[in-house]
């Protein structure tokens, strides 16, 4: 027999899966509460038990999704063999991740004007970004990349750069090309030729 415990974290996870799915599709503002409560299976009180409304709830779901993206780099950096081969696996993890049609919706597309630009960048910071920044310091640190600058700006620059390209229309027809744009991107800095 579950627990409370279990039973709230179950309740929570099938909102979470529920409002993923629709926002996915749909979007956060063509999204009710209540296609999101019938797809969860749950009333409208379990779900304002876990969440104060549906800003919330979507908030929860990019969470969701960074840490998904985390374990993306994490399994596409396994095994490399010096900073900028990490670097560059984990880059173009983190594009291929972030190009994927819910993905790109939920965190790229929508996540900056719903949660606000504060949120959403803190949300990046909590993550992804902290991964960009080290891995371009310690490629820096080895004499891999060069630039005048620190590692915090060019992370900043490069992590502005990843998001434009996952913007990019026609993204899925482009995304290849623009994959081999980001890794002549990092060459520039390398002193190697693309």
């Amino acid at each position: 027999m579950a627990t409370n415990a279990q039973r709230r974290a179950q309740t929570r996870g099938c909102l979470i899966n529920a409002a993923r799915h629709l926002f996915a599709e749909q979007g956060y503002a063509d999204t009710s509460t209540e296609t999101i409560l019938s797809g969860a299976g749950v009333t409208r009180g379990a779900m304002y038990h876990h969440f104060r409304n549906k800003a919330e709830l979507f908030e929860a779901v990019c969470d969701l999704l960074s840490r998904e993206a985390m374990a993306a780099i994490e399994k596409a950096v396994a095994g490399q063999r010096g900073s900028l081969a990490t670097l560059k696996a984990g880059s173009l993890a983190w594009v291929d991740f972030m190009a994927r049609d819910d993905v790109r919706r939920i965190l790229v597309v929508e996540a900056p004007s719903v949660l606000g630009q504060e949120r959403w960048r803190a949300l990046d910071e909590r993550y992804s970004f902290p991964l960009l920044r080290e891995g371009i310091r310690e490629a820096m640190e080895e004499g891999a990349l060069h630039f005048s600058g620190s590692a915090e700006g060019l992370a900043v620059l490069l992590n502005g750069a990843m998001n434009a390209l996952v913007l990019n229309d026609p993204w899925a027809e482009n995304l290849p090309r623009l994959r081999q744009d980001l890794l002549a991107l990092f060459d520039c800095f390398s002193g190697e030729t693309p």
